[in-house]
């Protein structure tokens, strides 16, 4: 039973190796079948014996590749695997070929989609046995996210150039690319806001959400920290960071609309905005404060409790990196801002109503800031149906938000210098509308 499914499989091996004959390998072919039936209708001996020469040349190399002792194995490196953007990392790969039957031309082709770059090639035209092989070649991402390194494709051909066969060797390889951020400094709330703040996080002790901040499991985690709700709704392992009293939190809005941003790739209004987010968020976090992360519709990216390790960094810029873009047009009508803390949100074009909404949303007793994107400005022309966000600054300003204009060549630390020195020191009024 052995023998047969042995044969079975070289057969269909064989079949598959038939159909990648290159052109010259089928001219070949066609020759040698054209030279048999001339031969049979002359009734040439000699002509039979060059036409059977010229037919089994190319279908011996169909068998030579088809051989299932011909084995290229590989292995690849990843390092560093989670980046940020514009940072470099280096792809190694490892070669190593088995049997007894020496080792064919072999191109090499690694599956890297066009955000990381173009797709590296080698040529190796000879293999050793017994011996490991390494290619490297970096990587310098310019877009965030989660990205897979797909398979390695190695194209095997005989010496003659007559047949081709393609193999995969690898599969997938996760490169997770997180936004760029920035070192800033100070905090855009004012000493009277700051202490206002404190105070409204600690009237809210006690509400809001859980503060359980999971990641997934490592060996040497305690299993009682497993949180088990987590791991039935993600199918694998996770555990909690930890648990803290509930308190208000400082909230980023980010609004990830593309209607709201213009320009493409990694010049584009969404990736500042991405930037400038996780850069404030790391800050607060760092200066002791909780912090709720959320999009444009209130739905939470991350909740990460005051008093958070570079862990939770990690989490965020992750979550970062693997957000996407939404297809609503304008803020939800719906949108409730968590109470109590502080507010800073980074938006993109909108409108009058969606200015309104916000301000009547946020309804905590901490301060309230807003980064207005001037997107026309990365996208070179400008656009007749977008508010202008100058008169949405002003409608902020008008409610008691600290506002911020800023276009394509503002840098994220000059923002944040911006918020520092424009923030009221005064609570918001509770009449904003």
């Amino acid at each position: 039973m052995t023998v047969f499914a042995t044969l079975r499989q070289y057969l269909r091996a064989s079949a598959r190796a038939l159909l990648g004959l290159t052109t010259r390998g089928r001219c070949l072919l066609a020759a040698g079948v054209a030279a048999a039936v001339c031969a049979w209708v002359l009734n040439e001996r000699e002509l039979l014996r060059v036409a059977t020469f010229i037919i089994a040349l190319p279908l011996l190399a169909v068998l030579f590749l088809a051989l299932p002792r011909v084995r290229i194995r590989a292995e690849r490196l990843v390092r560093p695997d989670r980046i940020p953007v514009g940072a470099e990392c280096a792809v190694r790969l490892r070669l190593w070929r088995t049997g007894r039957l020496p080792a064919v031309h072999t191109v090499l082709t690694d599956g890297v989609p066009y955000q990381l770059g173009s797709r590296p090639r080698f040529v190796v035209e000879r293999l050793p046995r017994g011996r490991v092989v390494e290619l490297t070649y970096p990587l310098r991402p310019a877009l965030r996210g989660v990205h897979r390194i797909t398979n390695l494709s190695a194209t095997m051909s005989d010496p003659f150039g007559l047949c081709e066969l393609d193999h995969d060797l690898l599969a997938a390889s996760p490169l997770t690319v997180v936004p760029r951020t920035v070192e800033l400094a100070g905090l855009p709330f004012g000493a009277g806001n700051e202490s206002h703040y404190q105070g409204a996080a600690a009237r809210v002790s006690g509400m809001g959400d859980p503060d359980s901040i999971v990641r997934q499991y490592r060996h040497g985690d305690d299993m009682r920290r497993v949180h088990w709700p987590s791991t039935a709704r993600r199918d694998e392992l996770m555990v909690r960071l930890e648990e803290r009293p509930r308190q208000g939190r400082s909230t980023v809005l980010l609004d990830r609309r593309a209607a709201a941003h213009a320009g493409t790739g990694a010049a584009s209004s969404l990736e500042w905005a991405v930037s400038f987010a996780a850069s404030a968020t790391l800050q607060l976090r760092r200066s002791g404060h909780g912090i709720r992360l959320v999009t444009e519709d209130t739905v939470a990216l991350v909740d990460v409790p005051s008093g958070g390790t570079p862990e939770h960094d990690e989490l965020i810029l992750d979550t970062l990196a693997a957000m996407q873009q939404s297809h609503e047009r304008d803020i939800s009508a719906r949108a409730s801002l968590p109470e109590g803390g502080a507010l800073i949100a980074v938006l993109g074009s909108l409108g009058d109503e969606a200015v309104h909404q916000l301000c009547r949303a946020h309804t905590g007793a901490g301060p309230a800031v807003a980064v207005l994107l001037d997107t026309p400005s990365w996208s070179g022309a400008e656009h007749r149906e977008t508010v202008p966000a100058e008169q949405s600054a002003r409608l902020f300003r008008a409610s008691g938000w600290a506002t911020c204009v800023v276009d394509s060549g503002t840098t994220v630390p000059g923002a944040w210098a911006e918020l520092c020195r424009s923030t009221p020191g005064r609570p918001l009024s509770a009449g904003a509308r």
